[in-house]
């Protein structure tokens, strides 16, 4: 097995066949789209329209790139007065980490680009945040359950762009020449792994290994230990610009849509920390500290079923990038 395929089998064998098989379609699709536009770059060529016909302006052109900028998420932890919603009015700005990644894309007559991409970043939230919070804000309960993540995100992706100024105009048809700005919006599918951990007396914990919901614990049936390497799903959108004929500038927003509500480790309801013990966990007090965190302050339900988080929507993280490329287009001899 080559490892493009381990990569994949890993990813996919604990999902429900159905969605793997809905998973394994739409990566087929993308790959096939790339290749269909890697083999039609042997078609006729044509002056480049900029820059005094010192290129060819191929159907098909190759870039390799990089990008770099900043990584946020959205998830149970931190936000902002009032009940928590949904999109980013729970945005805590402050949380925003440094990300970039290289990619490698073939575009076809600048209307459809595929695009490979590899990204890496970091991911965090905390309730702190909310310590201004008056205490008759429901969001004060948030701040007392005082629980924290940080996570390293690794992201491998196929996204494919779509520019509506050449998809639907034949620029070859007009007498001007195309615009060298274009709005595109794009989406796709990416394996991207993650580890939550939490700041506990100046350390570092993994999260997940100390099921701080009860996931995998036998008294816990329901409750399945999360996989640390998953699916997502990349939407968003940008503008490009070809500086010149070998160099295109992006600005880019993607989202990633989870199939988890556990990137923070936070999703349910808090569990017995007697059941820790009967487990045999080693670190009990830690796991404990780290499952019931709380200020104890009065009115902070932190009883065996009281509310931790809310499994209603999935997490989220999104990035903003910039992205300079550089085209591989053939020089007129």
């Amino acid at each position: 097995m080559d490892v493009f395929s381990y990569f994949v089998a890993d990813f996919t064998h604990s999902l429900h066949p159905d969605l793997k098989i809905m998973l394994m379609r739409r990566l087929n699709s993308f790959l096939i789209l790339f290749l269909a536009l890697s083999f039609s770059s042997k078609q006729t060529k044509a002056q480049y329209y900029f820059f005094d016909d010192q290129f060819y302006d191929n159907p098909v052109v190759f870039e390799l790139g990089g990008n770099i900028g900043t990584m946020n998420c959205l998830t149970d932890l931190g936000g902002n007065q009032g009940i928590g919603k949904k999109f980013v009015k729970d945005l805590n700005y402050g949380k925003q980490t440094l990300c970039g990644g290289i990619s490698f894309s073939a575009s076809f007559k600048n209307a459809i680009t595929a695009r490979l991409e590899a990204n890496f970043g970091k991911v965090a939230a905390d309730d702190a945040v909310l310590s201004s919070v008056p205490e008759s804000d429901i969001a004060r309960r948030r701040f007392n359950r005082n629980l924290n993540f940080q996570s390293k995100i690794t992201e491998f992706s196929l996204v494919t762009e779509f520019h509506p100024f050449f998809l639907f105009v034949d620029w070859s048809l007009k007498d001007q020449d195309p615009p060298r700005f274009s709005p595109y919006v794009a989406g796709g599918i990416g394996f991207y792994s993650f580890n939550p951990q939490a700041k506990i007396e100046n350390r570092l914990i993994d999260l997940q290994p100390l099921s701080t919901e009860g996931q995998g614990l036998k008294e816990y049936p329901d409750k399945q230990p999360y996989k640390l390497k998953q699916f997502n799903f990349p939407v968003g959108g940008g503008l490009r610009y070809e500086l010149s004929p070998l160099i295109t500038l992006r600005a880019e927003l993607l989202y990633r849509i989870l199939t988890t509500d556990y990137l923070d480790d936070v999703s349910g309801n808090y569990i017995d920390p007697e059941k820790y013990a009967l487990n045999g966990f080693t670190g009990v007090r830690l796991a404990n500290a780290l499952a019931l965190n709380n200020r104890e302050i009065n009115g902070q339900d932190t009883k065996p079923g009281g509310k931790r988080g809310s499994p209603l929507q999935n997490d989220g993280y999104f990035s903003f990038q910039f992205k300079v490329s550089l085209s591989l287009r053939e020089r007129i001899k």
